[in-house]
């Protein structure tokens, strides 16, 4: 009697796991269409736009800086709030908006449907937890986004948002732990952009059937010059991070902006603020690039 009952158990077990295992197929398969769908890509598309606009605002601030006509770098919310200094402003957030939605789920799609192919090997695990951090960052700018158009106070946005976050992360429990954690892994990231500008796997992720061979070669080179630049700024910044959680000091936690001061302190620090500038304007040379050619998921 006992065995009968346990072998109808384990019967029920996996039922309910083939049932799982479909449930979980048929989700996908659901989630694929979604996101092949021709309208979601296009304005996905619009997403990589946006963030070349970011980037190249960002980039040009920091040739300003190492030129002497702008005293500070800035973020990718200061690269905002400089695009909406305009009579415009309502309008340029909407725009914004239509492209950091799409961005950041497709964020999601990267890091769960793997449309770049990156694998489940520990790089490719790394790959596609960036990919998750993305949709999470984009979609934080977003809520920036709406919260002025909504009416917030541009004013009130101002300052370093890196500092106020672990300020507020230093005062929650593990606080101190966890922004350790949030500094390394931004200094591990620095270091992976350097890793993927040199491998250059990077141009996998385009659909080179439609380009000719001087835009692959452009594409590839712009990309390792922008990863270099970024992966510098990703390193500071993590190590920013770090001491901030090492001192117990939010104060030490700086974003984008003070990475491109602390650049500007070093020796020839006006030259390499300038290359660092050029290389984040290779970024939006290379997201408009994606914008263009980058690959999507197929239905």
């Amino acid at each position: 009697m006992a065995s009968s009952v346990r072998k109808d158990a384990k019967q029920e077990v996996r039922r309910a796991g083939r049932g799982a295992r479909r449930g979980a197929r048929r989700a996908n398969r659901e989630a694929r269409r979604a996101a092949a769908n021709p309208w979601l890509q296009f304005v996905t598309r619009w997403g990589y736009v946006v963030r070349g606009v970011l980037y190249g605002v960002m980039g040009l601030l920091g040739l300003a800086v190492a030129t002497g006509l702008a005293g500070h770098g800035t973020d990718q919310r200061g690269a905002l709030l400089l695009l909406i200094g305009n009579p415009f402003a309502k309008l340029v957030l909407a725009l914004i908006a239509a492209g950091l939605l799409p961005y950041s789920l497709w964020g999601v799609v990267r890091a769960l449907y793997d449309p770049f192919g990156r694998g489940d090997d520990p790089p490719g695990i790394a790959a596609r937890l960036g990919y998750a951090w993305s949709a999470f960052a984009y979609a934080a700018l977003l809520l920036v986004v709406l919260q002025l158009l909504f009416g917030a106070d541009p004013s009130a946005m101002r300052g370093d948002s890196v500092q106020s976050t672990v300020g507020h992360a230093l005062a929650a429990p593990l606080g101190v732990l966890l922004t350790g954690l949030a500094g390394v892994i931004g200094v591990a990231a620095g270091f992976g952009q350097f890793v993927d500008a040199y491998r250059g796997g990077f141009a996998s992720d385009l659909e080179k059937r439609d380009m000719t061979r001087d835009e692959e070669k452009a594409a590839l080179w712009v990309g390792r010059y922008g990863l270099v630049a970024r992966g510098v700024i990703f390193t500071l910044t993590g190590w920013f991070v770090l001491q901030a959680a090492i001192h117990n000091d939010a104060a030490q936690a700086h974003g984008f902006g003070a990475a491109f001061d602390k650049i500007e302190q070093a020796p020839f620090g006006a030259l390499l603020v300038g290359l660092v500038g050029l290389g984040f304007v290779a970024l939006a040379v290379h997201s408009l690039i994606y914008a263009r050619w980058a690959r999507m998921v197929e239905r």
